[in-house]
């Protein structure tokens, strides 16, 4: 199903908060943390998306091949990427039903509060992208 062409309101309620969520944070970083959300929750067509924007905003293939064992390969992504990604898999998966106080404050001390509150935004903002993406069964572009 194309939700979108049935809601068109929620989807421009989506993208206004996905546009605001974004603001001041590093572009690069942005599309890692969507990327990373997108490959927990299986959305190829997410994945897809956000792979081809993080090479437009210049990321590496290596870091882009490497994403999802980021905590394992410590001189590939700084501490602040690797902060905000350790906190991108404690929103998407919640198992315990809280993120771990310890992930928390490693992204408390990379990152200023404003500027922490506009990437837990964003992971949200991805994990609602995802979940109707996944759902309608949306393919990934040229699908």
């Amino acid at each position: 199903m194309n939700m979108w062409k049935h809601v068109p309101d929620v989807h421009q309620a989506m993208l206004g908060l996905h546009e605001a969520a974004k603001q001041g944070v590093d572009p690069v970083l942005t599309e890692l943390v969507l990327t990373r959300a997108s490959q927990i929750n299986r959305c190829a067509f997410c994945i897809d998306m956000h792979v081809k924007d993080a090479r437009k905003a210049g990321e590496t293939e290596e870091r882009i091949y490497f994403l999802n064992a980021f905590d394992e390969v410590e001189d590939v992504y700084t501490e602040k990427e690797r902060a905000a990604l350790a906190l991108t898999e404690a929103i998407t998966v919640l198992t315990d039903g809280f993120v771990p106080d310890d992930v928390y404050q490693r992204a408390a001390k990379q990152f200023e509060e404003p500027e922490l509150a506009r990437l837990i935004a964003l992971i949200t903002t991805i994990n609602a992208w995802n979940r109707m993406s996944v759902a309608t069964r949306t393919p990934p572009a040229g699908r």
